[in-house]
């Protein structure tokens, strides 16, 4: 899902962190957190919505259902 990759790195680097510091609160090991970014893995519904929660976005702007 290629909108949701790109909003997810967009979102990281809009509030200045990194891979570690997101793959840490999601208590995730970092490479798995890379793969949610380059498109090899997805998150489950739980981590998607403290993604959502983290960014104070919604879990549709995520995935490409919104944009806003």
């Amino acid at each position: 899902m290629k909108i949701f990759q790109e909003r997810l790195i967009e979102q990281r680097k809009i509030n200045k962190l990194t891979q570690r510091q997101m793959a840490d609160y999601l208590k995730i090991a970092q490479p798995s957190y890379i793969r949610y970014e380059n498109g090899s893995a997805e998150p489950s519904l739980e981590n998607l919505v403290k993604i959502a929660d983290y960014f104070d976005v919604s879990v549709d702007y995520l995935l490409g259902r919104a944009d806003y």
